[in-house]
């Protein structure tokens, strides 16, 4: 799939990151010393951890939210965040965005189009996301569960495609072969080939990483599917939906939520993606023997 647009990688990339590289808040892992204990023995060694730190998200200089992230593809992260939340319509609605080292954390200074931040002003949502959260920062249940978006019908795969994503996975995970620790999400072609890839401590920062690669890199939601490392619950299946994606699959199990939500957007939902093994829980006519 050629990329348009702003030009980056397919792949994980530190162009969100400050240049400056020796910030505590900059990187993605640090080796710490361990304990190892092994068959009664114990002895010392390294080991390598994944980063959390507090990413500030402001908006034409409002403070709103504060995430607990991996510290890349930052810009990736606060545009696809911006647009599954609903905080922007559409990717030219977010006119500028800038990673800068605070003193606890980093922030993500975004300028959006004066419509969108007129409407996120008027919200009451300045909150603290941890790592994961879904619901953070509701007010109401209209607020927290919101339709998802219906979804066209234009994806087709066979099931080896997806059993070919799937064996290819961790091989594209270059955080978690170290780690241990991270979620990715993936964008497939439909023959199964891994497109884009990010990684995250987080499971829904990860998507919107991904996303936000996708949507500026003029991706069409009919040339592939997705498949993410975690659960599926319904944040993941509206985040996807939010922009088109018919297909999503996740290795583990998805929600009653997550199912409803993907029944009524239209969505393909698998769950317990593993080699040789998948459930279809919703609109299987997408996936051929």
């Amino acid at each position: 799939m050629p990329a348009r647009g702003r030009k980056r990688s397919d792949r994980q990339t530190q162009s969100s990151r400050p240049k400056v590289q020796d910030k505590k808040f900059m990187r993605n892992s640090r080796v710490v010393p361990v304990a190892n204990w092994r068959k009664g023995e114990q002895s010392g060694r390294e080991d390598h951890i994944a980063a959390e730190v507090p990413v500030a998200l402001t908006y034409n200089r409002l403070s709103h939210v504060v995430m607990m992230a991996t510290p890349s593809d930052l810009e990736d992260f606060a545009l696809g965040f911006s647009l599954t939340e609903g905080i922007i319509d559409k990717a030219s609605d977010l006119i500028s965005s800038r990673v800068i080292p605070r003193e606890q954390g980093l922030e993500v200074a975004m300028t959006v189009t004066e419509d969108c931040y007129d409407r996120l002003s008027t919200q009451r949502r300045n909150l603290t996301g941890r790592t994961g959260c879904g619901l953070c920062g509701a007010e109401s249940l209209e607020q927290a569960i919101r339709a998802p978006r219906k979804v066209e019908s234009r994806v087709r795969i066979d099931s080896a495609a997806l059993q070919s994503a799937l064996k290819a996975m961790p091989g594209e995970q270059p955080l978690a072969s170290v780690t241990g620790a991270t979620h990715c999400a993936a964008w497939c072609d439909t023959d199964g080939g891994i497109l884009s890839l990010r990684e995250d401590v987080g499971r829904h920062n990860a998507l919107d990483k991904l996303i936000g690669h996708l949507v500026s890199s003029d991706f069409s939601s009919k040339d592939g599917f997705l498949v993410i490392s975690s659960r599926a619950s319904y944040e993941m299946v509206y985040k996807a939906a939010a922009v088109g994606i018919e297909l999503l699959a996740a290795v583990s199990a998805p929600t009653t939520l997550a199912v409803d939500f993907a029944n009524e957007s239209g969505m393909t939902l698998i769950g317990f993606a593993r080699p040789g093994r998948h459930n279809i829980y919703t609109a299987p006519e997408r996936i051929q023997r």
